[in-house]
């Protein structure tokens, strides 16, 4: 590939950035305006609520003044368009409150048109020094050579103490011109103004960790020992395995020295109480410059607070990581999380997936009430062989007392007594007929069974029903004792009538 071939292909990935696409659409002035009104400068986070709102008084304030090409929509679906730009990110703040900041993309293009709002810096002494300073120091604190190292050294400390000497034996001290001061100020400005988009930029490095680990978790198939120790280490390598990392690290452990922050305080108040600042600085630029230290504390809070969360996610997976995870329910669970994750990457905000609040009640004819027991596979004792002898002596007559109705016997009483010349008129007066022996309780069921079987012949009709009168049961037990029994009155029709004949008698 030639050179010019990469060049392109250079400037066409720095194109495809969300910086630039944000800046190069046709809305970029107004969707710019409306960050910079609603985010400030330290780029606070928003409530969704808030934001929405605010986007849509923004975009009517602006409707007002003329413009005519705005973004269409409510403030809610505005904000989902530029979050899918990559301009805007949802999450949740300390208290769980969803919340909107602005990307680094975003805040980029932002210090670029600032940058271009304001008036561009010329060549001049100051800027000239400062390269030359910057250049010095560098080579002073990266030469690998020890003589020229020692050698700048000392050259710098002659101009200083040279500088101090003339100072203190009273001659000139020169002032700085406005041109000069102007010059500082416009660099400072725009050095503090890049702070947000670089502390945005190492927050979504940690937050892209953060998925990172999350993702592995739900795919994760090594033992948990495997897997915990895995991810500790990467966990102490968090800060000095990427490049934003080393960055923030080394930002850190400058900015908490409190001597230092100090320091930057007090220099930047004596800047501001500098004769020419007030020409030179507006309201803005002044209040930018004295809250530098307060946005730089912020965005370290933010990003301590960012690595924070992949700790926490860490610490909560050792936790509440559970020796059994292979389980068919845990790994179902996993899979449905990953399955919703990827649907909620590739749908709109407004897509709807119906989903049952429970799932469907599980149809089993038998569930287990007992499960295995070992004390019941130990064998029942052995039986016991019996002598005849040692059994009691039972008759038959006892047996036949003892058993259940005798419904042949019942079944030629009933027969013969239809057929007698005066034939009984109910099922009552057929029983109280009877021999002692056939009437004993049970004998009661035999007779009424009979009568059902007789009832179900061709052309009878209802032997009886429950709602017919009472009869009373006299019944003689084995043993010789009386019981009483109500039973409905079953009527046993004359074989040599008709039915209607028999009803009518009835």
């Amino acid at each position: 590939m030639s050179e010019i071939a990469v060049e392109l292909a250079r400037v066409k990935g720095a194109f495809a950035q969300p910086t630039l696409t944000l800046l190069h659409q046709r809305q970029a002035p107004v969707v710019i305006t409306i960050f910079r009104a609603a985010f400030g400068r330290n780029n606070r986070p928003i409530p969704t609520a808030r934001l929405h709102t605010q986007v849509e008084e923004h975009l009517a304030g602006i409707r007002e003044s003329g413009e005519t090409d705005l973004p269409s929509g409510s403030g809610r679906e505005i904000c989902q368009r530029w979050m899918r730009g990559q301009w805007l990110v949802r999450s949740l703040d300390e208290q769980g409150h969803e919340v909107y900041t602005l990307t680094s993309h975003a805040q980029q293009a932002l210090e670029l048109v600032k940058n271009l709002s304001r008036d561009r810096a010329t060549l001049s002494e100051h800027r000239i020094t400062t390269i030359l300073g910057t250049v010095r120091r560098f080579n002073s604190e990266a030469n690998p050579d020890r003589t020229t190292r020692v050698t700048i050294l000392n050259e710098e400390i002659a101009r200083l103490r040279a500088e101090r000497d003339r100072l203190v034996d009273g001659d000139e001290m020169l002032g700085a011109t406005e041109d000069y001061m102007h010059e500082g100020f416009t660099e400072l400005l725009s050095l503090i103004s890049a702070l947000p988009s670089d502390f945005a930029r190492v927050e979504e490095r940690f937050g892209a960790i953060r998925g990172e680990i999350l993702a592995a978790f739900r795919a994760e198939d090594r033992p948990a020992g495997e897997v915990i120790d895995a991810y500790l280490a990467r966990a102490d390598a968090l800060m000095t395995a990427t490049h934003e990392g080393r960055a923030f690290e080394g930002a850190f452990a400058l900015l908490r020295d409190d001597a230092m922050v100090t320091q930057l305080r007090e220099d930047l108040t004596a800047l501001l109480e500098h004769p020419l600042s007030d020409r030179l600085l507006s309201d803005a630029d002044r209040a930018e410059l004295r809250g530098t230290v307060s946005l730089v504390r912020e965005g370290l809070d933010r990003v301590l607070s960012q690595r924070s969360r992949v700790t926490a996610t860490l610490k909560e997976y050792i936790v509440s990581h559970d020796a059994v995870r292979d389980r068919e329910l845990e790994q179902t669970l996993r899979q449905v999380e990953s399955e919703l994750m990827t649907w909620m990457a590739t749908t709109g905000p407004r897509a709807v997936h119906a989903v049952p609040l429970l799932p469907a009640r599980a149809s089993v004819d038998h569930l287990r009430e007992r499960f295995h027991d070992p004390a019941d596979d130990v064998l029942p004792d052995p039986i016991r062989t019996a002598d005849p002898a040692d059994a009691p002596p039972v008759s038959l007559d006892d047996l036949i007392a003892h058993g259940g109705p005798q419904l042949d016997a019942l079944r030629d009483r009933l027969v013969t007594a239809r057929s007698d010349l005066a034939p009984v008129r109910s099922l009552g007066e057929l029983f109280d007929r009877l021999e002692p022996s056939l009437q004993r309780p049970v004998e009661i069921f035999g007779l009424l069974h009979l009568a059902a079987d007789l009832a179900r012949e061709p052309g009878r009709g209802s032997s009886g029903s429950t709602d017919a009168p009472a009869e009373t049961y006299v019944a003689v037990r084995h043993d010789g004792t009386r019981r009483t029994f109500a039973v409905p009155r079953v009527p046993l029709p004359d074989p040599d009538l008709d039915t209607h004949q028999q009803e009518a008698r009835a």
